[in-house]
C-alpha cells in the first residue's frame, strides 16, 4: 500500500487555495490581540449589531433546551417556521409565497452558498457588486464560476447601473447577484434600477440572487423593495434573508432563502449533505421573532438612524473625508482619497495608532479603493469617542 507523503497531505483543492479570510474577522481578530495587550479599541469593523437579541426570542429559545427540543428537524427547516416565514414574506413583498419556496439555514451565508453551488456550473459567469460583500465572489468560485465585479460608485449614489450591468453580460452569465440595502455601502437600490435590473434579467433569461438581509434596516423616507415584487421575477429571483441582523440574533444562526420550489428542493439536498439542519431551537425562537412582529426591530432601526446621522454629519466635519448619507444597514462609507494613502494603510494606521478598529474599502474589491467602511453599530458615546480619536490623527497626518 503506497503512504501518502508528506508534501501530498499539504496539496489542497485549487478552490480552496483561493479562499480569503473575510476582511473583518482579520481586523477583529488583530483588534481583539491589541485589546489582550491593554490597548483601547473602539470597534467599527465587525456588522454585528450591539443589541442583545430581544428578551421574549431569548426566552423561546432557553425554554426550548430545557423541554429537550434539541433534535433533528427537516432539512429544509421546521414546517411552522417555514409557513410563517412564506406569509410574512408574501405580506411584506406583495407576492405570493409559499411553505415550499422557503428553505432555512443556519444563518443567511448558507443560502448564499448552495443556491449558487445549485444553479452555477463550471465556467458560468455570475455578476456582483463591487465595492460588496466578499462572500459573493467566494460563493461564485467555489461553485467554479467565473465572478465579474460590476462596479458601482459614490458618482451615481452607489446604484448599479442599467448600462454598467449590460456591459458585463455575456453568452456565459447565468446569475446576477444584488444587495439592498448593501454592505458595505449602505445604498437602497431604488424602484428604477430594480425595474431596469428585472428588466435586464428577463431579456437575458438569467436568475438573480437577492441579498435583502438587511431589509428592515432601510430608513425612512427610504422604502425597502423586494426584485421578487417584479411582474416575471418571481420565477428566476432567489430572496437571501434572516434574522441576525433585524433580530439581533447573529451567534443563533437563522437564516433562509426564498426561491422556485424545484429550486429549494435541490438546495434542501444540498443541506442534507453538508450541515443536515438548523438547530431546532433556534428555530423555535425564529417562530417567537415571526410572532412579535417588527416593534424591536423598527426600535433598532431608528436606534441606528440616530447614529448614522452622528457619523456622516462628523466624518463630513473633516475636510480630507466625504461621505454620502447612507439609506440603509449599518454603515458608513465616507471617501478618504484626499489623504493620498490607500485605504489599507489607513485603515491600519486607525487601528495602530488612533485605536479605531475600521474596514479598508478594499476588504470589498478593488473599486473600494479610496474608502473606508465603518460600522456604526456602536453606542453614541463611542462613535463620539471614535470619531475625536479618528479627527485627531487626520490632524496630526495633515500638519506634518
Amino acid at each position: 500500500m503506497r503512504t501518502p507523503t508528506k508534501s501530498r497531505l499539504r496539496q489542497f483543492s485549487d478552490t480552496v487555495s483561493e479562499l480569503e479570510v473575510e476582511g473583518a474577522f482579520r481586523t477583529l481578530s488583530e483588534a481583539r490581540k491589541l485589546e489582550q495587550e491593554g490597548h483601547s479599541i473602539i470597534h467599527l469593523e465587525i456588522g454585528e449589531p450591539d443589541f442583545p437579541t430581544p428578551d421574549a426570542i431569548a426566552a423561546r429559545g432557553v425554554q426550548a433546551i430545557r423541554e429537550g427540543q434539541t433534535r433533528y428537524t427537516p432539512a429544509a427547516g421546521l414546517p411552522l417556521l417555514r409557513e410563517q416565514i412564506a406569509e410574512k414574506v408574501s405580506q411584506d413583498r406583495g407576492v405570493m409565497v409559499s411553505s415550499d419556496e422557503v428553505v432555512v439555514g443556519p444563518g443567511a451565508k448558507p443560502l448564499l452558498l448552495l443556491p449558487t453551488l445549485t444553479v452555477v456550473g463550471k465556467g458560468d459567469e455570475v455578476i456582483y457588486p463591487n465595492p460588496g460583500f466578499p462572500t459573493y465572489e467566494a460563493m461564485i468560485r467555489i461553485a467554479g464560476g467565473e465572478p465579474v465585479p460590476a462596479p458601482v460608485s459614490d458618482a451615481n449614489h452607489f446604484q448599479l447601473q442599467p448600462d454598467r450591468l449590460e456591459e458585463c453580460i455575456t453568452e456565459d452569465t447565468r446569475m446576477i447577484v444584488i444587495n439592498s440595502p448593501s454592505n458595505p455601502t449602505g445604498a437602497v437600490l431604488s424602484e428604477r434600477e430594480l425595474k431596469s435590473i428585472a428588466s435586464v434579467a428577463i431579456k437575458h433569461d438569467l436568475w438573480v440572487m437577492s441579498d435583502e438581509i438587511y431589509r428592515q434596516m432601510t430608513f425612512p423616507p427610504r422604502q425597502h423593495l423586494s426584485l421578487l415584487s417584479f411582474d416575471g421575477m418571481k420565477e428566476r429571483t432567489i430572496v437571501v434573508d434572516g434574522f441576525s441582523k433585524s433580530n439581533a440574533m447573529t451567534g443563533w444562526r437563522l437564516g433562509y432563502g426564498v426561491m422556485p420550489q424545484q429550486l429549494a428542493e435541490k438546495v434542501s439536498l444540498l443541506l442534507v449533505h453538508s450541515i443536515g439542519c438548523t438547530a431546532e431551537f433556534t428555530q423555535l425562537a425564529g417562530i417567537k421573532a415571526l410572532e412579535m412582529g417588527e416593534e424591536s426591530s423598527i426600535a433598532m432601526r431608528d436606534a441606528y438612524q440616530a447614529r448614522r446621522d452622528l457619523l456622516v454629519k462628523r466624518l463630513n466635519e473633516i475636510p480630507e473625508f466625504e461621505c454620502e448619507m447612507p439609506d440603509g444597514a449599518f454603515y458608513a462609507f465616507p471617501d478618504i482619497s484626499r489623504l493620498g494613502r490607500s485605504s489599507q494603510s489607513v485603515a491600519d494606521a486607525l487601528l495602530h495608532e488612533a485605536g479605531v478598529a475600521v474596514l479598508p474599502g478594499t476588504a470589498f474589491g478593488q473599486k473600494g479603493e479610496g474608502f473606508l467602511r465603518l460600522c456604526y453599530a456602536n453606542s453614541i458615546e463611542n462613535l463620539n469617542l471614535a470619531m475625536d480619536r479618528i479627527s485627531h490623527w487626520v490632524q496630526c497626518q495633515t500638519k506634518d
